[in-house]
């Protein structure tokens, strides 16, 4: 069994210490996540597992023979050979395994007097090349750039033509290929689109070997890991189970030091402001250097940052009308042969939440830059609603981010005069913490420019956000941040993500979007995953993959599928026989009958809503009335207003029995 092993391992910079005295044992089977706050030192001390950095103290054991790969976050670019030769270089452990094979091969014939001693290694070495699986790397090459999202027509492709995010693959491409015995990944997804992840995913679940892996995809750990080691204040301590569960234990276990945490800061605005009052006076002042010195000597606890809770609250969307946007016959293309987004006809209607999903070049940033009005360059109509305001983030948007100005001073200033005494907290939440709020904005990195981005984004008026890819750079508590507020906006929300768990907290609605066809799933993202699987084992027809959405019959495409399935609304060509296209009509007329009752069923609880609402405020009233004198001193008024109360108390329970039938519809 391959094993890397740290004992008692200290690393100081400056006066901080980042790791106090830390032992950890990687070996075969090992499924682990290191997690910690910003700034802990998850990054360090992955690469002190990885040989690249040497501790202060402690030792770093590797059993012999045992390969360990080693993937850093971001920086790894790759030119001059093609991709395939590229990834190639990843099984330069079996081409060295290989010349020595041979260079044994060629001392046996001369039958030297080691020869036993050579032949056992020779036969150790055949048996390690065959069972790394290095006689099938052109496969296995294969198997794994296809899964990260390449296609074959890449292979030859020159590795320089590749944009810095997919350079990020090729890097975890190659770790993965040299099928080492210890897997060291940071931020293994942040490049990633939903199908690659979900292609990692099962690799790692079947990888035979251990692994470490940081990650902020909570999702993403929950399926593949089975342990998880914390990093704070220096200290390393393992959970065992997924992520899910490690954050259940904790806050149970972080219960006690968040209670000592604020008795303690209780206790020391006590003893200041003791020294604030009495420092300057004769008769108190040994009092008041006893309790500095108390201060003095008080060990500090910390809690982690993920346990400050910030709420972020957008400001209060202006009204829009019912239907936000229509698009008829939406067709772009950007070299005039072929087009990434093909005769799209699609509504998106107020108070939705619809997440873009595809494979990268399914024109998913494409709609979303239509929609936000970044590109006008298409065919067909986008019609917009009454009122919509829109609010827009790509990537992007950090390249205008620039200038002398404080990260603090440029929040402050484009805030709604309500949250400017909130702004410190809101850059917290985006991992602006301490003096960082006092950086220049032209020496922020381009992750920072792109937080700054998305908060300024959060701080305007707008009943639609068009979000690309929001949470790129964010960490777990930060997304958590993010996706409560989004939850309780009160605009429409259409947004790509390539981070399960945030899609699955968000979405109601799945637009996909594949070469010349988009479908609609009226439903969250764990229906559409389930529609998918049943439509992979045959379980419901998967429509045909050949349509492309276009020609005179495109409109005979816009139908759902049977009400048993869900009611997938699949935009494609009309099928060429006529009871193909009955079928269809036939299920386009039963969901449209589904959604207007279910419409109808909308009304009808917001219609007794309000009734409630205003038959509580009469109630109130009347109430209140029994608190005047003029009132209770008068049994005859008293009486009256009694029984109106009564009758208003008898009429809230018919409206709350109504209500709830009324809901149940809609469940």
């Amino acid at each position: 069994m391959a094993f890397v092993q740290f004992s008692k391992v200290s690393l100081a910079f400056g006066d901080r210490d980042i790791l106090k005295d830390v032992s950890v044992n990687l070996q075969t089977g090992t499924k682990a996540a290191l997690t910690g706050a910003n700034g802990a030192g998850k990054t360090t001390l992955i690469k002190i597992m990885a040989g690249l950095i040497e501790p202060d103290s402690g030792s770093r054991i590797v059993q012999k023979g045992a390969r360990v790969a080693y993937l850093p976050q971001s920086g790894l670019t790759h030119k001059g050979a093609t991709l395939m030769q590229e990834a190639d270089k990843a099984f330069q452990y079996g081409y060295d395994i290989q010349n020595e094979i041979d260079e044994i091969g060629e001392k046996l014939k001369s039958n030297p007097p080691d020869s036993d001693a050579l032949v056992l290694r020779h036969s150790e070495l055949m048996t390690y090349l065959e069972d790394s699986g290095w006689h099938r790397r052109s496969a296995l090459a294969e198997s794994v750039l296809l899964g990260l999202g390449f296609s074959r027509e890449d292979f030859d492709r020159m590795t320089e033509e590749f944009s810095g995010g997919w350079q990020m693959r090729i890097a975890l491409a190659k770790t993965l290929m040299q099928n080492p015995d210890i897997l060291l990944l940071d931020e293994p997804t942040n490049y990633l689109d939903i199908e690659a992840r979900t292609w990692l995913e099962q690799f790692l679940k079947n990888f035979k070997g251990g692994f470490l892996l940081v990650s902020h995809d909570r999702y993403f750990l929950d399926v593949t890991i089975n342990e998880v080691y914390e990093l704070f204040n220096g200290e390393l301590k393992c959970y065992p189970g997924n992520f899910t569960k490690y954050e259940k234990v904790r806050a149970v276990e972080l219960a006690t030091l968040i209670a000592a945490y604020e008795k303690q800061q209780q206790e020391i605005a006590h003893l200041q402001s003791f020294i604030d009052r009495f420092g300057y006076k004769a008769s108190k002042a040994a009092q008041a250097q006893e309790r500095q010195k108390q201060l003095d000597k008080m060990v500090l606890i910390e809690i982690p940052e993920s346990l400050k809770k910030i709420k972020f609250t957008f400001p209060k969307a202006p009204h829009a009308g019912h239907l936000v946007y229509r698009m008829e016959g939406l067709t772009k293309s950007y070299d005039g042969k072929r087009n990434v987004i093909d005769n799209l006809d699609f509504t998106l209607e107020n108070g939705e939440r619809l997440v873009v999903v595809g494979r990268n070049g399914a024109g998913k940033s494409t709609l979303l830059r239509i929609i936000a009005g970044a590109d006008n360059d298409f065919t067909g109509n986008l019609i917009p609603g009454a009122g919509v305001k829109i609010g827009y983030f790509s990537q992007d948007n950090a390249e205008t981010i620039k200038g002398s100005q404080s990260v603090l001073d440029l929040v402050e200033s484009e805030s709604p005069l309500e949250l400017v005494p909130k702004a410190r907290d809101y850059l917290g939440g985006f991992l602006f913490r301490g003096d960082d709020v006092f950086k220049s904005l032209d020496v922020l990195s381009g992750g920072e420019k792109s937080r700054i981005a998305l908060l300024r984004l959060l701080l305007r008026p707008v009943n639609l956000l068009v979000l690309d890819e929001p949470t790129n750079h964010l960490d777990m508590h930060s997304k958590d941040v993010l996706l409560e507020a989004l939850k309780e906006f009160g605009g429409t929300v259409v947004f790509v993500s390539h981070d399960r768990g945030f899609i699955e907290g968000l979405a109601t609605r799945v637009l996909e979007l594949t070469p010349g066809r988009a479908r609609v799933f009226p439903g969250d993202y764990k229906y559409y995953m389930e529609r998918l699987e049943a439509e992979a084992n045959g379980e419901v027809p998967a429509p045909d993959s050949n349509t492309t959405g276009s020609g005179k019959n495109a409109a005979l495409g816009k139908a759902y599928s049977s009400a048993q399935s869900g009611g997938v609304q699949n935009q494609s060509a009309a099928q060429s026989d006529n009871q193909g296209a009955s079928q269809n009509a036939l299920s386009w007329e039963e969901s449209k009958r589904i959604r207007a009752e279910q419409q109808k069923a909308e009304k009808e609880v917001a219609r007794i809503e309000k009734e409630i609402a205003e038959t509580e405020a009469k109630k109130g009233e009347l109430e209140a009335k029994l608190s005047d004198p003029s009132v209770y001193s008068n049994g005859e008024k008293a009486k009256a207003v009694q029984a109106e109360i009564s009758k208003l108390a008898a009429l809230l329970d018919e409206l709350n029995a109504k209500w709830e039938s009324a809901a149940e519809k809609l469940m």
